[in-house]
């Protein structure tokens, strides 16, 4: 679907797109505020962010080119000899897992350049890249794509014969996938939002994040189940077998980073002090002083608190914000 605007034919597919990520932004920028980040970063990064995503969104369409689409010739060769073609993303063809990949590529070499930390800012691009994906969804509805096994439901969606696949050709309604899809989305923003206020207190860097690589790739496995044009490589289907080992891995992940202590749980007693010592920034402090969540009793995990430090004394230095600048090793 498309309007002219003088010599300019714009596409509602595009529209959508760019509202998706328009809307991701303001939640990310949100976000960053809430954490105590600079939120002007998220537009000078969104650009990065965009054109990352793009750009390995196209290429994971190009590479797992659906079956409907192999059949009439439009395969990953066909583009190589149709360079031009690749362009066209108007027409649809873009892979989320692509997107992911490529767009959290883009936000390292972000970070990396404006020197900041790319573990804390993948956990406030989480809940956006989310919301983002929800509204983005929508451009599938006016394509009329991503829909799956026909269905008499009283929410089952008409496809044109137009788009429909061969040998559906009698078959006019159909479950919205993308519906489906969209609404776990939805969902997903106010979980990984939720956790990340919830638990500010254990979540490490990359945590949020790593939970969206468990939660948005079990929906779209369960939800491959229903779609009737799956990518296939070497017989498998390609998204579903990426979206199982992802939320494996993620999950993995998690469980192992959980089971690590923090650096108030592996200082030795005796390293836990409960006398306050007070000074300029740049002293040296106390614990108790300097990490007042750490209890004689071995204490919880600080939402700064370092991961793996190595301490042989009761000495070591913060700075302004409260968080450990400098320690001793064993």
């Amino acid at each position: 679907m498309s309007f002219q605007f003088g010599p300019l034919t714009i596409q509602f597919y595009g529209i959508i797109i760019m509202l998706g990520a328009v809307a991701g932004a303001f939640l990310a920028q949100f976000n960053a505020r809430r954490r105590g980040e600079n939120p002007d970063l998220v537009w000078d990064g969104l650009i990065w962010v965009l054109i990352g995503g793009i750009i390995g969104a196209r290429l994971w369409h190009i590479l797992t080119p659906p079956p409907s689409m192999v059949e009439r010739g439009i395969t990953t060769a066909h583009y190589l000899t149709h360079p031009l073609e690749t362009l066209a993303i108007w027409n649809g063809g873009l892979g989320i897992p692509g997107a992911v990949i490529g767009g959290a590529i883009a936000l390292f070499a972000f970070s990396k350049r404006r020197n900041i930390s790319f573990l804390s800012w993948v956990d406030i691009a989480a809940p956006a890249l989310a919301l983002g994906q929800a509204i983005g969804r929508w451009g599938n509805f006016v394509n009329q794509e991503l829909y799956g096994a026909p269905t008499d439901l009283p929410w089952a969606i008409f496809i044109g014969p137009h788009h429909r696949l061969p040998g559906y050709m009698e078959q006019a309604t159909y479950h919205p996938l993308f519906l489906y899809e969209s609404l776990w989305n939805l969902a997903n923003v106010f979980f990984l939002l939720w956790l990340g206020w919830r638990f500010a207190d254990r979540l490490r860097a990359g945590g949020i994040f790593l939970a969206y690589l468990v939660i948005y790739p079990i929906g779209r496995f369960l939800l491959e189940f229903l779609r009737l044009d799956s990518s296939q490589v070497a017989g498998l289907n390609i998204n579903q077998t990426i979206m199982a080992v992802v939320a494996l891995a993620a999950l993995s992940i998690l469980l192992i980073r959980r089971r690590e202590k923090p650096l108030c749980a592996i200082l030795p007693q005796h390293l836990r002090p409960n006398k306050p010592a007070s000074g300029p920034e740049g002293m040296h402090f106390s614990l108790s002083e300097a990490f007042p969540w750490c209890s004689s009793s071995g204490g919880v995990a600080a939402p700064r608190c370092w991961d793996k430090p190595s301490v042989s004394t009761n000495s070591f230095s913060v700075n302004s914000g409260g968080l450990l600048s400098s320690y001793s090793g064993w």
